[in-house]
């Protein structure tokens, strides 16, 4: 059985998750498209890029991550649609998206979170050491985002679906609640939300795009990580979040609900309320980790295959 992961690059969750299949599963994966037996489409958008007659002849997983309902359109459904004819099973992220899936198609489908990386995230010891060093205030009240919030046509509109003017309104919430706040973004596209701040007067600081050292240590200098999307497919910050014992709050997105306590896991009208728990988060990360969190992913691959 060989494996051929479809995708671009493009600086996202899926150059690292590819990356760390290939090298995990040298066994099982083919870089060339015509030794495999079958195509994983790990970035969906990417599926006309391949030849037809491969879809045709090989057996093709396809990953979708979330559907934004609200963008959800007659073109988007046809999209859908069209690559739906090439597909012999789904692969998903969370339980919410599968449901999502499940009505626009009646092909089978397989949900796991990708793994998460414990040599790249964990927690580390002295955080006052680490806040100097990137020149946070060692008494500030650190709220963290790395998470897109601005729309790509355009770099000013609020990408919706990843909530960020929610995400200023929780951050407002703590302004009023407590001294000293700062705000620490990372990521591409974070223009809505550092001119919303800007506006307020809330201080911040943003690094654009880290090293996975540098974006493991910031999330170590967090007091709270916010996650305020609409719809989500992951995000994969609340797994790194878990397994670095940062603290954090969701809304009800993505593997929130399968990942994070009860009392983490906000709406807009009892924010006041949430809190974050670092060992339940912690516990149910476990499961993910490498290799754990590979395994079903393998046993999947390999069940369709002999299939």
């Amino acid at each position: 059985m060989k494996i051929y992961l479809n995708s671009v690059k493009e600086n996202w969750i899926v150059d690292r998750v590819k990356k760390e299949w290939i090298t995990l599963n040298k066994n099982i994966t083919s870089n060339y498209l015509f030794n495999s037996e079958i195509i994983w489409i790990i970035a969906p958008w990417t599926w006309k890029k391949i030849n037809k007659k491969h879809l045709q002849n090989k057996l093709v997983v396809c990953s979708i991550y979330h559907i934004d309902e609200e963008k959800f359109d007659e073109s988007q459904l046809f999209e859908f649609k069209q690559r739906d004819k090439y597909v012999d099973k789904y692969h998903v992220i969370s339980k919410k998206t599968e449901q999502q899936i499940k009505n626009f198609t009646d092909k089978p489908i397989f949900t796991s979170p990708f793994w998460i990386n414990q040599n790249i995230f964990f927690e580390l010891e002295n955080k006052k050491v680490i806040r100097k060093k990137h020149n946070i205030n060692s008494s500030s009240f650190v709220i963290g985002s790395f998470q897109r919030d601005t729309e790509g046509s355009d770099l000013i509109s609020p990408k919706l679906s990843k909530g960020p003017d929610r995400l200023i309104q929780v951050i407002e919430h703590f302004v009023k609640n407590k001294s000293n706040i700062t705000v620490l973004l990372a990521g591409k596209r974070r223009n809505f939300i550092i001119n919303e701040l800007e506006k307020r007067g809330i201080n911040y600081k943003y690094f654009e795009m880290v090293d996975f050292t540098t974006l493991n240590e910031l999330y170590n200098c967090l007091d709270l990580y916010v996650v305020s999307s609409r719809y989500e497919g992951g995000p994969q910050a609340i797994l790194e979040c878990a397994i670095s014992k940062t603290p954090i709050i969701s809304t009800d997105v993505g593997v929130a609900s399968e990942i994070l306590a009860t009392e983490s896991i906000f709406t807009m009208d009892n924010i006041s309320t949430a809190r974050p728990n670092i060992d339940e988060a912690f516990t149910n990360a476990q499961k993910f980790i490498i290799p754990n969190g590979l395994e079903e992913y393998r046993n999947f691959f390999k069940e369709l295959y002999e299939n």
